[in-house]
């Protein structure tokens, strides 16, 4: 076949089967699943559809031995420390959804997609029009210890990602805790009651930095209430990192309901369906005890 003729049925084909073409080829490397997804993505635009396209692009740029954990179908796994893709690869991953999805997505909104599911969130709500929550804020140990009540050595949260209705937060037990002398001797193990008082430091810092709190103020305390739908399904141990994740339930002042859990390297190790937080405002406190207090002198003389 000439040029000439080979240029003639190129310039002869649709422009559908041209898209699908092009997808084919930028797609050609990753799952075949991904490339059925996207192929119906462009003719139905199923939202439903989102996940498989985004998560097969991810998977063509991860290295083999990480991806049981991108498949692992937990949300809080993160690119960069869970799946070792640095700034530039995330990059080249999301310029590939851009043209899978036909969509345009701006470098600064990149900021804020650290786990997969940011990134799920992110896209769908890009595909769907949806307004896209705003990014994550993330406080490193200094800026942590600063916000919070609890401090060292009653502290078991090192750094923090808080988004409107959500958070995250590592832990790493180093095995100097006090506590883990005696629990148990010669046989460290992280106490339960403690990783559900991380999860509920964790649903305090959320509070505060969501609310706009300072603790300098000193004019409030935040109390954990009460937790149900607890299960612990491993031991946790001196060297171990504790991944930390709530999410808001539901919020009626002076009350806030969490739902949480914690994993190690991927595996889960603690759940939590509620977690409860009760807010107290001293001075609201005080005043209330004081009325009482002048209210039960008359009461007496009744």
């Amino acid at each position: 076949m000439s040029d000439e003729s080979a240029t003639t049925t190129e310039s002869s084909k649709t422009p559908e089967a041209n898209r699908e073409a092009q997808l084919r080829e930028a797609l050609k490397r990753c799952p075949p699943e991904t490339i059925v997804a996207a192929l119906a993505f462009e003719e139905t635009k199923d939202p439903s559809l989102v996940p498989t396209v985004v998560m097969g692009i991810v998977e063509r740029f991860l290295d083999p031995e990480v991806v049981d954990k991108l498949k692992s179908g937990d949300d809080s796994v993160r690119f960069m420390e869970e799946l070792g893709m640095d700034s530039l690869t995330m990059f080249e991953a999301v310029m590939l959804v851009e043209e899978a999805l036909d969509i345009s997505i701006k470098t600064e909104e990149l900021a804020g997609l650290r786990t997969v599911g940011d990134m799920k969130s992110f896209i769908a709500a890009k595909v769907s029009g949806e307004q896209i929550e705003s990014s994550s804020t993330f406080y490193p140990l200094e800026e942590v210890a600063a916000a919070m009540p609890q401090q060292d050595p009653f502290m078991f949260l090192q750094s923090a990602e808080i988004w409107k209705e959500r958070a995250t937060g590592v832990y790493e037990i180093s095995g100097n805790e006090d506590f883990l002398a005696g629990h148990f001797k010669n046989d460290p193990v992280f106490p339960a009651s403690i990783l559900l008082e991380a999860l509920g430091q964790l649903g305090v810092l959320h509070f505060l930095k969501t609310v706009g709190l300072d603790r300098s103020e000193n004019d409030f305390s935040i109390f954990l209430t009460g937790t149900d739908g607890v299960r612990c399904h491993r031991v946790c141990r001196p060297g171990e990192k504790l991944e930390l994740a709530i999410d808001l339930k539901r919020r009626r002042d002076p009350m806030m309901v969490y739902s949480g859990k914690i994993t190690v390297g991927g595996e889960k190790a603690a759940v939590a369906e509620e977690i409860s937080l009760v807010f107290v405002d001293k001075k609201e406190a005080e005043k209330k005890a004081e009325e009482k207090a002048e209210a039960e002198p008359k009461e007496t003389e009744q």
